[in-house]
Parts: C-alpha cells; sequence; structure tokens
C-alpha cells in the first residue's frame, strides 16, 4: 500500500510559511471598518525618524501632511480622527500600515497629531469614522 500526501511542505519551499504566516497575521488585525463605520482606541503618531521613507503605498511620507496609517483601511480612504479628551477633529487619508503596537488603531503623521494636541502625550484615545466617498 502506498501512502496517501495530500501535501508536501517540502516541495513548496518557503511559500507554506509565508501564507501561514500572513492568515495569522490577518487575523490579529481588528475590526475591518467599512464607509460610514467608526471604532474608538488609541492612536500614536510618528515624525522625524520617518519622514521621507516610502510608506507601504509606495508615497513618501511627509509628518507635515494629514495622512495616517491604519492596519485593513484601503490606501486612499479618508477618515475623521476625533480626540475624545479635547473633541478636537482632523480628517487624515490612509497612506500606510500600522500601528504596530497591539492597543492602537491609527498612527497619524505629526502634523495630524498637532492638530488634536496629542505631540506630548505621544497617544490620545481618539474615535476614527471612516469617510464616505465624495
Amino acid at each position: 500500500m502506498s501512502q496517501l500526501r495530500f501535501f508536501q511542505f517540502k516541495s513548496c519551499g518557503p511559500w507554506w510559511f509565508v501564507l501561514l504566516a500572513v492568515t495569522v497575521l490577518s487575523s490579529c488585525a481588528g475590526p475591518t471598518l467599512r464607509e460610514g463605520d467608526s471604532a474608538q482606541g488609541k492612536a500614536s503618531w510618528y515624525g522625524e525618524r520617518h519622514h521621507g521613507r516610502k510608506t507601504a503605498s509606495g508615497e513618501l511620507f511627509n509628518m507635515n501632511q494629514m495622512t495616517a496609517a491604519h492596519r485593513t483601511l484601503a490606501f486612499g480612504t479618508w477618515v475623521r480622527v476625533r480626540n475624545l479628551r479635547n473633541s478636537k477633529e482632523v480628517r487624515v487619508r490612509i497612506n500606510d500600515r500600522g500601528p504596530f503596537a497591539k492597543d492602537r488603531i491609527i498612527d497619524l503623521s505629526r502634523e495630524a497629531a498637532r492638530q488634536l494636541d496629542m505631540i506630548q502625550n505621544g497617544e490620545a484615545l481618539v474615535e476614527v469614522s471612516v469617510e464616505r466617498p465624495e
């Protein structure tokens, strides 16, 4: 009797590991937001260290623009971010992936963080609302 082999990991090289990693990591991304949805959580910001570097979307990061990183929203999506402590709001465009800290829902550019008055604290409790396309 010959053994039945449904799948040989050796024949796939490293690709089986990549597929497994993507599957596992995508389950950690949290709930997917769609237009009209909102979520509350912590926001953080990033600036000088990443200024001028390529974002996940391929464009260069500019800490002085109104942009943000989100784990699942499509690049080019516009979201409204409201600081729940002081009610200040900004509108930012998603152009990067992140945040990579587990307890955060969005990473903002330095300018967006400045307008929300969260530079000094480094993070803030926010509400993120996905805007409908115009």
